[in-house]
């Protein structure tokens, strides 16, 4: 059964911000926004708080390293408002973004292997001069294919990404397509296909443009994909952090829920 809160020793808001670090603001904040359990007040107003309260900002902390804030807030509100399951199935929908995420790693480094491999046995292919037949440009859309590369909506179309998205991608040096010298449409060589797909599984874990260009640049420049090896790693060991970080964060809200009752 749950505790008799009538009992509990009395916390001010003061109190909770201490203990956590936070200000007396943040606390109330918290309050307001459902992640904990509304307080009670003194006959002139003052909110009072309870180690149920203290309990409940233990748990909420910790679960937002391995869930993220939003996430964190919306398994704390639905908890504090009696819908556990919905508490519940917002967990198992990190833990599948986190095993999705695993997964992504996993294909890159695959992909990487292959790209050595693929950069191991056949020599660097020669550069188009762009007067290979135009039969395959079908408009002035900008989005058919050629012999020698692909343009832009093609290219968009097979790899899930936006042509916005590859523009910026070139804006920020991630990927550098030649222009067609009839069209001046932006062309996609094999190499430019291999940095576009790197590019997209980097920002899925996480890493922004600007820490992603002097990867590619390093790539492009070295001739091997060694400069991604510490990236990699890196992301590896954030992954791990988030799995642990959910294990503790679990563990927290257990505690609250059985002290809940």
């Amino acid at each position: 059964m749950g505790r008799n809160l009538q009992s509990d020793e009395r916390l001010r808001p003061v109190d909770l911000a201490r203990g956590h670090g936070l200000s007396t603001q943040a606390v109330r904040n918290y309050e307001e926004a459902g992640i904990l359990p509304a307080a009670r007040r003194t006959a002139h107003g003052y909110r009072t708080y309870t180690r149920l309260h203290a309990r409940a900002l233990r748990a909420f902390l910790a679960l937002v390293p391995g869930h993220g804030h939003p996430t964190a807030s919306s398994i704390m509100r639905a908890v504090n408002q009696g819908a556990d399951d919905e508490a519940f199935r917002l967990i198992d929908e990190s833990h599948a973004q986190l095993l999705d995420d695993r997964r992504t790693l996993a294909a890159v480094e695959c992909a990487l292997r292959g790209l050595e491999r693929t950069a191991a046995s056949q020599p660097e292919t020669a550069s188009h001069s762009g007067t290979a037949s135009h039969s395959g440009i079908a408009s002035r859309s900008g989005t058919a294919s050629r012999p020698d590369g692909t343009f832009i909506g093609p290219l968009s179309e097979r790899l899930g990404i936006r042509p916005a998205t590859l523009r910026t991608w070139e804006r920020a040096g991630l990927v550098r397509p030649r222009r067609d010298p009839r069209t001046g449409y932006r062309v996609y060589d094999e190499a430019d296909v291999r940095d576009v797909r790197l590019a997209h599984q980097l920002r899925r874990g996480g890493y922004l443009l600007e820490q992603i260009a002097p990867l590619i640049a390093q790539v492009r420049a070295a001739g091997g994909l060694e400069p991604l090896e510490a990236a990699l790693g890196d992301w590896r060991g954030r992954l791990s952090a988030r799995g642990r970080a959910m294990l503790t964060g679990a563990a927290e809200l257990d505690a609250y829920l059985r002290e809940r009752g």
